[in-house]
């Protein structure tokens, strides 16, 4: 088995780099995706920055929008929060004033419900001076105790403290709830005012450009009245300074020495001149002959060099056709060789390929040179 050589090796990896090119070459050309050729990369540029733009100014609009709703929610949620925070505090009052002075064992009723009624209970009237002197075992009756008025008294300012006291939590909670409406209140009584201050700065600008752009135009359109006003009236002054000096002047009166002319008798001044004598007349007729004359003379000399001119140019133009017909006959055989010499070149090409592709599925990369270079030989 023979060896590959370092040229062989250079000449297999400038092949292989050759057919990289090659491929890079065609996804380049052939990727509708990624190909620029032939379209305007500027244009795209600008569009590409534009978009860009406009979506910065929309993400921008998005972002103000989101602070002033986090704003708003964070007001919200604050005034909720201290809203919760007095109705627990609220309901805590309650509950401790419940826990602390409205027990079970402080009601009224309670020793009619006392679970432990029997257990505490004594014998009936152990004071009163016969504690067991009952009638039937009944020992007294309601209101015949002896500590009764005490008693009342008792449960009477103990009825007024718990009035006072629950008044007096009642008056805090209400306390601590118009406190926080009133804050609350304030609150949108503040955002109120910024919105109508807002809104009437917003109505004093527009009116004031309101009023300087009715002024403008006011301005604007008195000054073409007067404008309109003074070229009228100019206008009617010159019209009736012409129609005087046309009524005066000599003009329409046809005066016949108006003509004279101040630099010889033999001129005269256009605008005034009533017409031409007779010999005048024979005269310009005469001269208007012999123009009529040369202007045909040189018609003929001029159709004479159209003529020279039109062979001249009919000539140049046959011997450019021919030349022309010559370089597209040598152009022709010069396409027809090159087409020839391709035709060589792709068939040699394509016979390399197909011979490399079995040298390098079969023989080893040696022999595969070799008989190239005898091929091409």
């Amino acid at each position: 088995m023979a060896l590959a050589q370092p040229r062989d090796l250079e000449q297999y990896l400038a092949l292989g780099k050759r057919r990289h090119n090659e491929l890079c070459r065609q996804k380049r050309i052939f990727n509708a995706r990624n190909r620029i050729i032939g379209g305007d990369a500027e244009a795209w540029d600008v569009q590409v920055h534009d978009q860009k733009i406009k979506e910065a100014t929309e993400k921008a609009r998005h972002e103000t929008f989101a602070a002033e709703m986090r704003q708003n929610d964070k007001i919200t949620c604050i005034l909720e929060g201290r809203e919760r925070r007095d109705k627990r505090s609220l309901c805590k009052a309650i509950n401790d004033f419940q826990q602390h002075f409205q027990r079970p064992e402080t009601r009224r009723e309670f020793d009619l419900s006392d679970p432990l009624a029997l257990r505490k209970d004594l014998p009936a009237r152990q004071s009163d001076n016969d504690i067991r002197n009952t009638v039937s075992g009944m020992q007294r009756f309601m209101g015949e105790d002896l500590n009764f008025c005490e008693r009342k008294k008792f449960q009477e300012e103990q009825n007024r403290e718990w009035s006072l006291q629950q008044q007096r939590e009642w008056e805090k909670a209400r306390a601590h709830q118009r406190c926080a409406e009133d804050l609350y209140l304030k609150t949108r009584l503040q955002f109120d005012e910024r919105a109508k201050h807002l809104q009437n700065l917003e109505s004093a600008t527009r009116k004031a450009v309101c009023t300087a752009v009715k002024e403008f135009n006011k301005s604007q359109a008195t000054e073409s009245l007067e404008r309109k006003i003074r070229e009228k009236k100019q206008e009617q002054e010159d019209n009736l300074a012409e129609i005087s000096n046309l009524l005066r002047g000599d003009l329409l009166s046809e005066n016949p020495h108006q003509a004279a002319s101040s630099f010889g008798p033999h001129r005269v001044v256009p605008d005034r001149w009533k017409g031409m004598t007779q010999e005048q007349l024979e005269q310009i007729r005469l001269v208007q002959k012999q123009q009529v004359q040369e202007k045909l003379r040189l018609q003929e000399e001029e159709r004479q060099g159209d003529m020279d001119w039109d062979r001249r140019s009919i000539q140049t133009a046959r011997a450019a056709l021919l030349r022309e017909r010559w370089q597209q006959r040598q152009q022709r055989d010069l396409r027809r060789a090159l087409d020839c010499s391709n035709l060589g070149l792709a068939k040699e090409q394509r016979a390399q390929k197909k011979y490399m592709e079995e040298v390098c599925t079969n023989q080893p990369t040696e022999d595969y040179f070799t008989q190239f270079n005898t091929q091409s030989r």
